[in-house]
């Protein structure tokens, strides 16, 4: 049902035009091969639109519900770089630190030249805490085909194997070569992975427990972690879309292929992103699973750091370090996969929005988010005191209903 909450009024929002969503997003299911979407918007602390799209497992008959659970992929990162934070608040390490004051191997790490030859880090500028936050750091994904280090990561397995270990990931990494000297480009990567280990070292605990103690208790997130309890699974969301973006030996070429051919349908990514092995598959990048509103709940606190009853996740001014533009005006604009994101730039996690001209989309200077590669999608735009969430479980969509969703939900804003 859709569910234009009576407080659009009072979030500043025209309920008939937030009627607008549904109809758009119907035509992804009906047309596209998308099985739904769960679609949450907050404005001025007022949820002023609450909608469910479609099914939850199409094939089971089953409708897609509040309180339906998602793989949210690269989704992940933003709550990683957020508890990491919460460490930085306490002085446990600078954004400057060598990752490998932390993390001893990282010292030992090579750089893969342009003529193939391994030489050393510049002492002056090794791979940073901030590089990890930034994607700067040098590293890569295996998915991705521009630098030669990338099919080293496809021999190690280093996205296909749950049953690795963070810490024996993380190690794995370490001996394999930089794709590039730290500091001097943009480029997604594991780095995350390599955060989330670094919590585990300055914590002295698993990430799992620190993000449950830091993030998720404090929040009400009572359905975000690494696995999903068997009590839970019923809710579940079957993945529909292209081939499995972390399956052994898959790039970003190989799944546009399948874009292009129209190769969707359903899919099974147990063995990538299992449900039922929360103390191995801890990562950074992805790994957990979540609801929309238990998203929105993270998001608004990057609002203003707090959480619903009041109580501080973390301080303004760190926000405002968070959420402010990281990336030297040469690295700019930045490529995801060989394309350019103009107008965007980055923080500690997210990007940033700098320049409307450029983005291609409406928003507003400021406003920060990111994505899952399997469409589940958010921002938070402090100008508009918004938060806005999509879900969805489509692998790798070439499409963009996400922007579709940010077009209709800022057409609606009536003050």
């Amino acid at each position: 049902m859709n569910k234009i909450t009576k407080n659009a009024r009072a979030g500043g929002m025209n309920s008939n035009r937030l009627k607008r969503i549904r109809p758009v997003l119907q035509r992804y299911v009906d047309e596209g091969g998308y099985g739904g979407f769960v679609t949450r918007v907050v404005r001025g602390g007022q949820l002023v639109h609450a909608d469910q799209i479609g099914w939850q497992d199409r094939e089971a008959d089953v409708a897609m519900t509040d309180d339906t659970i998602f793989r949210i992929y690269s989704m992940t990162k933003p709550i990683i770089y957020s508890a990491l934070m919460t460490l930085y608040e306490e002085g446990l390490f600078q954004l400057v630190d060598p990752v490998s004051k932390f993390i001893p191997a990282f010292g030992a790490t090579k750089v893969m030249d342009l003529d193939g030859r391994l030489v050393d880090q510049n002492p002056l500028r090794p791979m940073q805490v901030r590089d990890l936050m930034t994607h700067t750091s040098g590293l890569s994904y295996d998915f991705l085909e521009d630098f030669p280090v990338a099919e080293q990561y496809r021999q190690a397995k280093l996205m296909n194997d749950p049953t690795r270990t963070l810490e024996t990931l993380i190690d794995d990494l370490a001996a394999m070569p930089l794709a590039f000297h730290p500091g001097t480009k943009w480029h997604y990567s594991l780095g995350t992975d390599v955060a989330a280990r670094l919590i585990e070292v300055l914590s002295g605990g698993s990430v799992g427990d620190f993000l449950a103690e830091r993030v998720f208790a404090p929040l009400g997130m009572n359905d975000t972690a690494f696995g999903v309890p068997k009590a839970k699974r019923k809710r579940l969301a079957a993945m529909y879309g292209h081939p499995d973006l972390m399956a052994e030996g898959t790039t970003i070429g190989q799944l546009f292929g399948h874009f292009v051919a129209g190769n969707r349908a359903r899919r099974e990514v147990a063995d990538t992103y299992p449900v039922d092995a929360p103390g191995v598959f801890q990562r950074g990048g992805v790994g957990l699973f979540s609801t929309a509103d238990d998203y929105v709940a993270f998001a608004r606190m990057l609002l203003d750091g707090k959480a619903a009853d009041g109580a501080r996740i973390l301080g303004r001014k760190t926000l405002e370090l968070m959420h402010t533009n990281h990336l030297a005006p040469a690295l700019l604009p930045f490529e995801l996969a060989g394309a350019p994101v103009p107008g965007w730039g980055f923080g500690l996690g997210s990007r940033v929005a700098m320049e409307l001209g450029q983005m291609g989309v409406a928003g507003s200077v400021g406003e920060f988010g990111w994505a899952g590669a399997a469409k589940t999608y958010y921002w938070v735009d402090p100008r508009e005191d918004l938060v806005a969430v999509l879900m969805s479980q489509f692998m790798v969509g070439f499409d963009l209903p996400e922007n579709d969703f940010r077009g209709l939900v800022y057409q609606a804003i009536d003050d």
